[in-house]
């Protein structure tokens, strides 16, 4: 056998992680699996439960659509705009006025367009919670329709 830099003979054929001995008894647990193409597990609570029936969708795709729908009177992207400044405010943070609302958001390295967003609320106005903010600054919340928002048709 040769070596010529990193590659040497048989690398291919052996692991970087396990021992030869272990790789072969890792196959020989999956063996099974591979042959069935379904988990052979002897022991049932073993196994992943499926999903309920009548529940939620599972989307594994986070830039997808929202699974599950949204709250009565919202859309999704009121539901964003609502997480992205929930993000980065804390509980600790309320009660608070518009200006301790965007120091906080900059103290917690919000980005510019949360900072920009939080600086479009009222003046003078002390806010006890994010659904506070997300209606002053014109969102529809769960609860109701904010500033200047249509309400839903039923």
């Amino acid at each position: 056998m040769t070596e010529s830099g990193d590659d040497f003979a048989g690398a291919s054929q052996r692991s970087t992680k396990h021992s030869p001995r272990v790789d072969e008894e890792l196959e020989h647990e999956i063996q099974g699996m591979l042959k069935a193409e379904r988990s052979t597990r002897a022991n049932e609570w073993r196994e992943v439960e499926p999903v309920a029936e009548g529940g939620p969708d599972i989307d594994a795709d986070p830039a997808g659509t929202l699974v599950g729908g949204t709250p009565v009177g919202m859309d999704s992207d009121a539901v964003v705009a609502r997480t992205e400044l929930a993000r980065w405010l804390d509980r600790a943070d309320f009660p608070s006025t518009g200006p301790d609302l965007v120091e906080a958001a900059r103290d917690h390295r919000a980005p510019d367009v949360v900072a920009a967003e939080l600086e479009r609320l009222p003046a003078g106005q002390t806010f006890e919670r994010i659904g506070d903010v997300v209606r002053a600054l014109g969102y529809p919340t769960e609860t109701g329709p904010g500033p200047g928002a249509t309400e839903p048709q039923a």
